[in-house]
C-alpha cells in the first residue's frame, strides 16, 4: 500500500510517517521503481503502535525501546513495566505543574480588576515573574509594583 492507504489504515498523517522513517523509528519503507514509498500490514501495525504509544505521551526515545520490547519475544514484562512506570511518574509531574501554572493564572487574574484602568498585575508577572505579596500592597501589588510594569507597558 502507498503512503497514504498507510496512513488511513494507522491513524498517523503522511508527514509523521515520514518522519518517523527519517529519525529511525520505523525502517526505511521499500519503494516502487517510480519511487513510491510502499507499506505492509506489519507497517501498518508498528504505525498503530506507535500512534498508541504517542497518545499515551511517550517520547520517541521510550517508544523506540517500547518497539524493541515488542517486537523481543524473549522480552521479560518487568522491562515494559518499568517505562510505563516511569511514564506514569513524569506524567504526574507535568500534571503537578500544570496545576501549579493553573493556579498561579487564576489568582492573577482574580488579582486583576479588569476595568478601564492600565494596572494590570498579570501583565506586571509576565514581565517581572512571580512578586512577593506585601502586605501593605493594594490589589497583591506592592507600590513600586503599580507604577512600574504598567507604565512602562503604557507607553510601548
Amino acid at each position: 500500500m502507498n503512503i497514504g492507504e498507510a496512513s488511513k489504515a494507522s491513524g498517523v498523517s503522511a508527514k509523521m510517517i515520514r518522519y518517523y522513517e527519517s529519525v529511525g523509528l520505523i525502517p526505511a519503507a521499500g519503494r516502487t521503481t517510480s519511487g513510491y514509498r510502499l507499506y505492509t500490514m506489519t507497517d501498518v501495525q508498528v504505525l498503530r503502535f506507535i500512534r498508541r504509544a504517542r497518545d499515551l505521551g511517550f517520547p520517541v526515545e521510550k517508544i523506540e525501546e517500547l518497539l524493541a520490547l515488542w517486537q523481543d519475544r524473549s522480552r521479560q514484562s518487568a522491562d515494559v513495566k518499568r517505562i510505563a512506570l516511569e511514564q506514569i511518574a513524569g506524567l504526574e509531574t507535568r500534571i503537578r505543574e500544570m496545576q501549579a501554572m493553573m493556579d498561579t493564572l487564576r489568582h492573577l487574574a482574580d488579582a486583576c480588576c479588569g476595568d478601564h484602568r492600565p494596572d494590570c498585575p498579570i501583565l506586571a508577572d509576565l514581565l517581572e515573574g512571580p512578586q512577593q505579596v506585601d502586605a501593605h500592597s493594594e490589589g497583591g501589588r506592592s507600590a513600586a509594583n503599580r507604577s512600574g510594569p504598567a507604565t512602562i507597558l503604557q507607553t510601548h
